[in-house]
């Protein structure tokens, strides 16, 4: 078991708003955490703003502001955004913090003083987006080879780190650490760069062209280079040179997560600049892919970024959370459409995952009065209850795994997996059959071992979906909801007896296109014949009045639409079933006067979005004049039946 587990992400640049790649990184960091909690390691995560440099100077310069102003007002939306996303990050650093700029100058004064930091004349090509310096022969069709972008040619004195009589031994260390560099392509790509001779890094920037940045304790005249200030970060923030026993705790660093766009940064500049300071080398850096949309990277230069805000208020926290990690191959890249989010969410979290819990909920509260029965001693002696078991502690096996070699696509695929295997396993017992047998025991291991099995997938979902996760525990009675480890490989954790509880909708289902935005519950559309001639109503085929799907439902909740007053949402029970549907019959009905009330629906029309709300059906009422009562039985009957 591992003694400790230190994440990073890349501190981010205050120049913009965050966008899908940062909240990528940061949920991905925010995920290997949790889960490394879950297995009882203890965690550090580390993640923070980058707020000096060229960039973030003219920013703030073109929105009037000054530097700390920029970086002051933008920092916000980061710290914002992490908080909607439900990041647990331990410590969130600003390189403007005296923390970390008097570490930073205390090690450019250390190497300064060893002479590993020297004054030279300048003469080359600079790129200002990536702010770094090239020679001629590094230029690809004399622009700059990262970003492609034009350069600007610059003669002037600067400091230079001497980073290339580091080259051999770095060479070195990564062909013998072979788990230092990931994915291995990457490893190769960092190689490669390295057999042309490494240049000495130029570690300053002349107040007279840029004093927004770290004064250099050698010479006020110079401020510091961003890329050697913002990498420092990994290091000040837990305790170098200020705290032995924090660095000691937490140091060396077991993964930076970075983008492929700042691998030299990250597997050149900065080990070569622990080597220089005496420190130990970070575990493992690991570069994951770019999303794309169309084939290309997302960029603000571009417009094509996807605001990671917006979708966390459209689709909901947990739901993006899981995009994301299952989306994308670590290490590849991936593309964000919002088709293939809606795919994604509707096959995985609302047909699967969603519709199961409602499944479970609907029928232990039918059948056992809404606490969980109590199984067969040998429960697991069944055929069909084993293998749904092994599928199940196959899924935990494969999260393990996938956690420790960064496959995390791959675990919550066994967990999705194992998930279908459950909705199978009550398609095979048919428990809706067995609650006609006058032994209930069979029944009563069929709905435990579901639900155990549940418990398990839900656990092994938290660290990526904790809220969403947390009602699935909740309603399978579960009183403490986060899961440990042990846990997740033991029978019989559910207590019999134990209140199981329905929600609502775990994940209700996306339509992408809105068919209407008119109320589901009273069309005030007339036919066309009734609008020519008063009295005379268009007559219908049976044909055509047969293909109408009229079915019982039960109004379990209802609240008001904030912002339309004849509007209820409302969640009806459809036999084992939930949907939404909204209606029109605010001015007639409290939400208290219709919860509990047996319905009639149309149960096949298309979803329609209301004023943003998606709506599964439509509900029958009739009305006259200023009066309007909903159609409900004469009876007792139970939801989901048919009218005939």
């Amino acid at each position: 078991m591992q003694n400790k587990f230190y994440v990073t992400t890349p501190i981010y640049y205050v120049n913009d708003q965050p966008h899908v790649g940062h909240a990528y990184t940061t949920v991905l960091a925010d995920v290997l955490a949790r889960y490394h909690r879950l297995l009882g390691v203890p965690t550090f995560f580390l993640t923070g703003s980058d707020e000096h440099g060229q960039k973030v100077a003219k920013a703030a310069a073109a929105a009037g502001l000054t530097p700390q102003e920029q970086a002051d007002r933008t920092v916000v939306r980061f710290q914002q955004l992490w908080k909607k996303l439900g990041i647990t990050h331990d410590d969130f650093i600003r390189t403007t913090e005296d923390r970390h700029k008097l570490i930073v100058q205390k090690i450019l004064a250390d190497l300064f003083q060893r002479d590993e930091i020297y004054r030279a004349e300048y003469d080359g090509w600079y790129c200002v987006p990536c702010e770094r310096f090239f020679t001629e022969k590094d230029l690809v069709n004399g622009n700059c080879p990262d970003c492609s972008r034009p350069v600007e040619k610059i003669k002037e004195a600067n400091y230079f780190f001497r980073m290339g009589k580091y080259q051999q031994w770095l060479i070195d260390y990564i062909q013998t650490h072979p788990k230092f560099i990931q994915p291995d392509f990457r490893r190769n790509e960092t190689l490669g760069f390295l057999r042309k001779p490494l240049a000495d890094l130029c570690i300053s920037r002349p107040k007279s062209r840029l004093n927004w940045g770290i004064e250099l304790p050698f010479d006020a005249d110079y401020v510091c280079y961003v890329w050697f200030d913002a990498l420092v970060n990994y290091i000040s923030a837990v305790g170098y040179l200020a705290d032995d026993a924090a660095f000691q705790k937490w140091w060396p660093c077991s993964v930076h997560l970075i983008g492929k766009d700042i691998l030299t940064t990250h597997t050149v500049y900065w080990p070569t600049m622990l080597q220089a300071m005496g420190a130990p080398q970070p575990e493992s850096v690991f570069a994951h892919g770019w999303w794309l949309t169309g084939g290309s990277k997302m960029s603000k230069t571009a417009g094509n970024v996807v605001n990671p805000m917006e979708m966390a208020e459209r689709f909901g926290v947990d739901a993006f959370r899981y995009f994301l990690i299952a989306e994308m191959v670590m290490g590849q890249d991936a593309s964000f459409t919002e088709d293939s989010f809606v795919r994604r969410y509707n096959s995985d979290l609302a047909n699967d995952l969603g519709n199961l819990l409602n499944r479970l909920t609907n029928m232990t509260g039918r059948y056992f009065e809404g606490k969980l029965p109590a199984p067969a001693e040998d429960a697991r002696a069944g055929a069909e209850e084993k293998e749904l078991w092994d599928a199940v502690q196959l899924a935990v096996t494969t999260m393990e795994r996938s956690i420790n070699e960064m496959r995390l696509q791959e675990g919550l695929g066994a967990v999705i997996v194992a998930v279908k295997a459950i909705n199978r396993y009550l398609e095979l017992k048919q428990p809706w059959t067995l609650a006609k047998q006058a032994d209930k025991l069979p029944l009563a291991t069929t709905l435990f071992t579901a639900a155990e099995s549940l418990r398990v997938c839900a656990g092994l979902l938290y660290p990526v979906m904790p809220e969403k996760m947390t009602v699935v525990l909740r309603s399978l009675g579960q009183t403490r909801t986060t899961p440990q480890l042990d846990e997740l490989r033991a029978w019989g954790v559910l207590k019999p007896g134990a209140p199981v509880k329905e929600f609502g909708p775990l994940f209700p289902r996306v339509e992408k296109e809105a068919v209407s935005d008119q109320p589901a519950a009273v069309s005030q559309k007339k036919p066309a014949a009734a609008a020519a001639v008063p009295g005379v109503v268009e007559l219908l085929d049976y044909d055509y009045f047969a293909k109408l799907e009229l079915r019982t439902a039960k109004i379990m909740n209802a609240e008001k639409i904030a912002g339309a007053d004849k509007l209820l949402k409302l969640e009806v029970l459809v036999g084992e079933e939930r949907r939404q549907i909204v209606a029109g019959i605010a001015l007639y009905y409290t939400p208290e006067q219709v919860l509990g009330k047996t319905v009639v629906i149309v149960a096949n029309l298309k979803p329609a979005k209301i004023r943003g709300v998606e709506s599964q059906g439509m509900l029958l009422a009739a009305s006259k004049g200023e009066k309007l009562v909903l159609v409900t039985l004469d009876g007792e009957l139970s939801s989901g039946a048919k009218v005939k």
